[in-house]
């Protein structure tokens, strides 16, 4: 396959290197040895520390949200938030089967059932029409909130995810589940940094949830945080994800169901050094992507690019091959020779646990799944 020997070629020079190419890469050349280092020095490592603090205001600013909580991972955070917002078990939430599997964990770790709506061909988001089309034939809305009428159950929640860094149609769905009394929820894990219009995804929801994870745009090596405008709402995710302890001096006073998920102040001194260069970050993977559409352009492959009207960090920058054929032959010739690609994620509803979930009928989510092929993406050059 050329296009594959020619790609891999270019990324090689690209990257100026033989060895093996990763996907993702995490960039550390700032601040990081020095506030580990401070962390250590004043043994507060783990969940308390100024550290943590500063993170948490640092993606205030960032994301222009009232409160922010510092957790330890991404899917943590989605599990809590989709507890505030008030999801129970037996309740349905809508959301997208073309996602990381986290986005339905964090469903049914709240014993809830994930419905799986399709997504759009151009942001691989969560389709407001498809929504509007699932909500119009089978929901209404009674005394106490929306109900899928055939199933029963409550439609508790909405939660699209921000696909590789592209923004879904935010803004519309927030009206589609305004007018349904549907809360939102943003998996804003691969998003940050992103905008629409010049508001940051993870602020159009009632709360939206970032991660940290090692291979993201900004790492701590495992983390996440919750993001709201709600004061009142952030609250209570800091006293839940901090094992619902009362304030005291000394007791240990729990008056509820609470969970670990705790930051460790380790982690948020390594978010705050690479938080400090977000923005060099987000230029030079800008930068990328440019070089990229340049060059697949003038091979006639479709490379992926930010819908109108938005501005994506390009987390994971994406190609759209032919058919599967094309992309299978592509994955395998290209990580044959050391250089790394993936496709985009098996359908939800084709794994185990999920193959009895409700569904519309996927056509977009299908054509992707077929032709979505994400390529080195490590931000190149000095910051």
């Amino acid at each position: 396959m050329k296009a594959a020997e020619k790609s891999i070629s270019f990324i090689r020079d690209l990257y100026g290197s033989q060895a093996f190419i990763p996907l993702h890469e995490p960039k550390f050349s700032g601040n990081e040895k020095r506030y580990v280092t401070e962390t250590i020095d004043s043994t507060l490592v783990s969940s308390v520390g100024a550290f943590v603090d500063r993170f948490e205001e640092m993606m205030q600013s960032i994301t222009g949200t009232k409160k922010s909580v510092a957790v330890v991972n991404g899917t943590s955070g989605l599990q809590v938030a989709l507890q505030l917002v008030g999801v129970e078990p037996g309740d349905e939430v809508l959301t997208q089967a073309l996602t990381f599997v986290a986005t339905a964990n964090a469903i049914s770790y709240n014993k809830a059932h994930p419905v799986f709506l399709d997504v759009d061909l151009d942001t691989m988001g969560l389709s407001p029409k498809a929504v509007t089309a699932f909500l119009n034939e089978n929901a209404e809305i009674r005394e106490n909130g929306c109900y899928n009428k055939r199933t029963g159950n409550r439609i508790a929640a909405c939660m699209p995810m921000h696909t590789f860094g592209f923004p879904v149609r935010i803004t519309e769905l927030v009206e589609i589940c305004s007018q349904w009394n549907i809360p939102l929820i943003e998996d804003a894990a691969e998003s940050l940094g992103s905008l629409v219009g010049t508001k940051p995804t993870g602020s159009f929801g009632e709360i939206g949830v970032f991660s940290f994870n090692g291979n993201k745009i900004v790492t701590s090596g495992g983390g996440g945080a919750l993001v709201t405008g709600n004061v009142k709402l952030g609250e209570k995710a800091k006293f839940l994800t901090t094992t619902a302890k009362e304030p005291h001096t000394y007791e240990f006073v729990h008056n509820e169901l609470g969970y670990n998920f705790r930051m460790p102040n380790l982690n948020a001194a390594l978010a705050c050094a690479q938080l400090e260069n977000l923005d060099q970050f987000l230029n030079k993977k800008r930068e990328l992507a440019n070089i990229y559409k340049e060059f697949f352009s003038s091979m006639n492959i479709k490379f992926r690019t930010e819908d109108s009207g938005t501005k994506a960090n390009y987390w994971l920058m994406c190609l759209e091959l032919e058919n599967r054929k094309e992309r299978d032959m592509f994955l395998s010739l290209t990580n044959e020779s050391g250089v790394m690609t993936r496709p985009i994620w098996k359908l939800m509803y084709k794994l185990p646990m999920y193959e009895n979930c409700l569904r519309d009928r996927q056509k977009n989510a299908e054509f992707l799944e077929d032709r979505i092929v994400n390529i080195p993406s490590s931000v190149i050059g000095n910051i």
